[in-house]
């Protein structure tokens, strides 16, 4: 099987639960867990794919720092291919700050770090080039990568013969669709979450937001859609998904596992259904844990988890 790269943004997370409120000043709040992890679109998205047991090359920055080592050390520990992280001389790895409150939503605190000097000319084609799937993460948060650039990136990956994919983060910045038209045309797939993609289409329903990014010419919409699952759209057909039954433990990166459960079913050559299912499985075991990937299984033990908690899509 032709490994998949995982492209964009690194993080480590220092994750704490339960937060439920932020502390005032100069008093000291305690919390029953503090624990760092990989954290980051595609680390995160790398490291799940690695879990499932698929080959997976992920590139993008960190720095010569603590945190850098950890992330390289946790991904390589799962036999993903880090050759092509690079390590800047400037700045420090990307990291957040994550409260996870007792329902298991999260608040962040984010530092940029090398994430922010990310540029298309760290992208080292020779590593990646016999990839099946390109898939760029962390799409607002590389500032010299989004955009133009961008697009030219996803450009050389079809070049290449590869399929493409890109999932968003929050755009802070407000320029949504104005920042990202020009990578649509040349994507295969793109996986936001319903926020995103309603900030990115200004629609509300699902089925209008995926009408907006088929006619900016994505091939597939894949909207995550956290409790209510994930809605899907091609030029040929539409369907939604409902949620696997599982205990919330921790929300992060949840999207991200999705992703990869997504990435997995289309690189293993499934049927969108069966492709849906496994992403939402992925992204259900994700969240029965604290941290992004703790939560993730072996393919094997994630479609024994499927079939016992997973709905199958009207018409299956």
């Amino acid at each position: 099987m032709r490994p998949i790269a995982s492209v964009g943004i690194l993080v480590a997370d220092v994750v704490a639960k339960p937060v439920s409120h932020y502390p005032e000043r100069g008093v000291c709040a305690h919390v029953e867990r503090m624990e760092l992890h990989v954290g980051g679109c595609a680390s995160n998205t790398g490291l799940a794919l690695a879990k499932l047991g698929l080959p997976v090359r992920v590139a993008g920055k960190v720095g010569r720092d603590p945190f850098g080592d950890f992330l390289l050390d946790e991904l390589s520990r799962y036999g993903v291919d880090t050759r092509g992280i690079r390590r800047s001389e400037t700045a420090g790895t990307a990291s957040t700050m994550v409260m996870v409150h007792p329902d298991g939503e999260r608040s962040f605190i984010h530092y940029r770090g090398a994430n922010a000097e990310f540029t298309p000319d760290d992208i080292d084609w020779e590593l990646i080039g016999d990839c099946a799937i390109f898939h760029l993460a962390g799409a607002y948060l590389m500032p010299l990568m989004d955009g133009a650039p961008a697009a030219r990136v996803l450009q050389e990956a079809k070049r290449r013969g590869m399929m493409t994919c890109l999932d968003t983060t929050w755009d802070s910045s407000g320029q949504w669709m104005r920042l990202l038209q020009p990578c649509l045309p040349h994507l295969d797939y793109i996986t936001p979450n319903y926020g995103e993609a309603s900030m990115l289409t200004g629609e509300s329903d699902p089925q209008r937001i995926a009408d907006r990014l088929l006619a900016e010419g994505v091939g597939a919409a894949v909207i995550k859609m956290d409790a209510q699952g994930c809605f899907v759209k091609t030029r040929e057909t539409a369907f939604h998904l409902p949620a696997c039954r599982v205990e919330v433990v921790d929300m992060l990166g949840a999207g991200d596992c999705f992703t990869a459960g997504w990435l997995a079913g289309v690189s293993m050559g499934w049927e969108l259904r069966q492709t849906a299912r496994l992403a939402n499985a992925v992204g259900a075991l994700c969240v029965s844990a604290l941290g992004a990937t703790t939560g993730v299984r072996p393919l094997q033990e994630t479609l024994a988890f499927m079939e016992r908690n997973c709905p199958k899509a009207p018409g299956d």
